[in-house]
Parts: structure tokens; sequence; C-alpha cells
């Protein structure tokens, strides 16, 4: 079963992704800022990470810049999900080391968690 880490600070948002992957059949692991997503990555090593962008403590940039220089596990690919949506803001993102950079606003959470399948897949 594949694991997935959820780093996303809205309660509503972060629940309902985490419930639609559950029922999808992927283990699923949850951080609600920055620092947490950034010791989730290294305890739980998951198969994927979804991060937030805006987030209390250190932000998503942040968080994808620190992991992608840890050997351990800068291999773990990272999916952007965030409100920001600058062209300067997906370049950097992506240059960071982000397999993918969605926007909320252009996608309900169904259409991210089959983002993430179609992710998974691709991966393999």
């Amino acid at each position: 079963m594949s694991k997935i880490l959820v780093v996303e600070d809205d309660r509503f948002l972060r629940e309902m992704i985490s419930r639609k992957l559950d029922k999808e059949g992927y283990e699923v692991v949850q951080a609600v800022d920055g620092e947490q997503g950034e010791e989730k990555i290294k305890e739980e090593k998951p198969d994927l990470v979804l991060l937030d962008l805006i987030l209390p403590g250190i932000d998503g940039f942040e968080v994808l810049e620190r992991v992608k220089k840890d050997p351990e596990v800068s291999e773990i690919p990272v999916m952007i999900l965030s409100n920001l949506g600058q062209k300067s803001e997906i370049e950097r993102g992506l240059s960071l080391g982000a397999v993918d950079f969605l926007i909320k606003a252009h996608h309900t959470p169904g259409e991210i968690v089959e983002k993430m399948r179609e992710k998974m897949q691709e991966l393999l």
C-alpha cells in the first residue's frame, strides 16, 4: 500500500483529501505545518507528499528545499497544492524539485486525488 503525506494547514481540506485517499486504499499521514511536514517526511518516508505552500512556521518552499537537499528523502516525489498560482511561484516550486503544481481553486478534492493517483502510476 502506498503511503501519502498531506501537509496542509486548512483542517477541512486536509481531512477531505485524506478521507478520499483513504477510500482509494492509500495509507495517509497528515501534517499541519511546515516543521511537522518536514519531520513526517523524514520519519514516515512516504511514497508521495502533497504539500501546501502557505503554512504556519516554515513555508512549503522551505520544506521542499530542505527535503531535496537531504539525501535520505530527496527522491520522495512532492506535489505542490497551493492557492499561489503566479507563474514565478509555479516555476520556483518546480525548479526546487516538485513533480507537479496544482492550484487549489482549479481542482476539486476528487480531482486532486485523481492527479495524485496518476502521478503515482507515472513514478512507478
